[in-house]
């Protein structure tokens, strides 16, 4: 059974920065990419970011690109999501995820595990 526990989210105003970090256990971590999604109200769930085992390939929504940054430490079995500049509008529960097969993907239903989510909010 794989546990992915996210933190780091919270209350922030706009141009500010969070660091979410995201600890898993139950997999072997470094063998399986790692993705970001985020779900506003409303809205249906989202890619942000995914990084592949070693952090060699990584890939951005559009809309984060040059102000999120996601990294890996495969020794400490966690995946970062560094969130600078923030905009009211990423305003979201951000939620990590582990897929079903090791590569690099990008769509939810493409992964199998979730963490429980973590709220980030910005204020204007």
């Amino acid at each position: 059974q794989v546990q992915l526990v996210e933190s780091g989210g919270g209350l922030v105003q706009a141009g500010g920065s969070l660091r979410l970090s995201c600890a898993a256990s139950g997999r072997t971590f470094s063998r399986y990419a790692m993705g970001w999604f985020r779900q506003a109200p409303g809205k249906e769930r989202e890619f942000v970011a995914a990084i592949n085992w070693s952090g060699g390939s990584i890939y951005y929504a559009d809309f984060v690109k040059g102000r999120f940054t996601i990294s890996r430490d495969n020794a400490k079995n966690t995946v970062y999501l560094q969130m600078n500049s923030l905009k009211p509008e990423d305003t979201a529960v951000y939620y990590c995820a582990s897929p079903i097969r090791p590569s690099l993907v990008v769509t939810p239903k493409e992964y199998d595990y979730w963490g429980q989510g973590t709220q980030v909010t910005v204020s204007s």
